[in-house]
């Protein structure tokens, strides 16, 4: 199944896409796709009740989508996963996951605009794990069982934040609207090899990120493992795998966004979505 939330910000109703490409509102389910729907074997539930379904409703193709994963507890982050990545950023390869965290009011609809708040702020496309169980110490040969899906993120960065006002990293990471995620929820099913998938992003039409998630340094098994030694993950939490080469903190001289400026941004199997920067003052 492919999960999507649709309507205006903080009022999204739950919905699916349809292999045909439609929209379909899963409404009358009952339920938003939150830790409780992922805790109660809410797939399951929902997979039977389309099935009895006759026909679920249609949903406005036209109408905005939301993040298709209603707030999570935890949008836990991974540095320096894909090794060209890290050495375009000068960085020896990560001996352990490098985690951080960004703040969930940061996530926002697929194709939200971007608000930029200084002038560093830079783009970095990722594959995100969807947690589909409580987790907690899980041996890393169980891992996937954990899955739940798969999601597009843009792990926005506004390096000045991050990199030059001293401490950690997330308050460089979770600025307003700095993690689109979606169009949609692809279920485990729907994603059967989430270490061979072709990812990219432009700016402006130009292509700076193309690579595969063949690169990633620490697979997905490895960092739900990892990470669950050092706190539980709850169902709906995701993990961000980290970004390749050719974000603008990497391209010489650095590059970054400027009001106007529209990024697009795709994974197989996962759709594309795009943000149009604009400026902080003009919000």
């Amino acid at each position: 199944m492919k999960l999507i939330r649709f309507g205006a910000c903080g009022a999204e109703n739950p919905g699916l896409l349809m292999p045909d490409g439609t929209r379909a509102d899963a409404s009358g389910f009952g339920e938003d796709y939150d830790e409780n729907f992922f805790a109660t074997g809410g797939l399951d539930r929902l997979r039977d009740w389309t099935n009895r379904a006759d026909r679920l409703p249609n949903a406005d193709p036209n109408a905005r989508l939301g993040p298709p994963v209603c707030r999570p507890s935890k949008l836990v982050c991974i540095g320096l996963n894909y090794a060209a990545h890290a050495r375009e950023s000068r960085m020896d390869l990560p001996s352990e996951p490098v985690l951080f965290f960004k703040a969930t009011s940061a996530i926002c609809g697929p194709n939200d605009d971007l608000i930029i708040p200084g002038e560093k702020t830079d783009w970095e496309v990722e594959l995100a794990v969807v947690i589909g169980m409580q987790a907690s110490h899980v041996p890393e040969d169980e891992a996937m069982q954990y899955v739940a899906g798969y999601v597009l993120h843009n792990d926005y960065s506004e390096r000045e934040f991050q990199l030059e006002r001293g401490g950690q990293w997330v308050k460089g990471k979770s600025c307003n609207t700095f993690a689109p995620l979606g169009p949609w929820m692809a279920t485990r099913d729907e994603i059967p090899n989430p270490h061979n998938l072709e990812l990219w992003l432009k700016v402006n039409g130009v292509l700076l990120q193309k690579s595969n998630t063949n690169d990633f340094i620490f697979g997905v098994p490895r960092l739900i493992s990892y990470i669950s030694r050092f706190m539980t993950l709850l169902p709906g939490d995701i993990i961000s795998t980290g970004t390749p080469a050719g974000v603008g903190l990497g391209l010489k001289p650095p590059r970054y966004l400027k009001p106007g400026d529209v990024v697009e941004l795709g994974i197989d199997g996962l759709g594309s979505s795009q943000q149009v920067a604009r400026a902080l003052e003009a919000v």
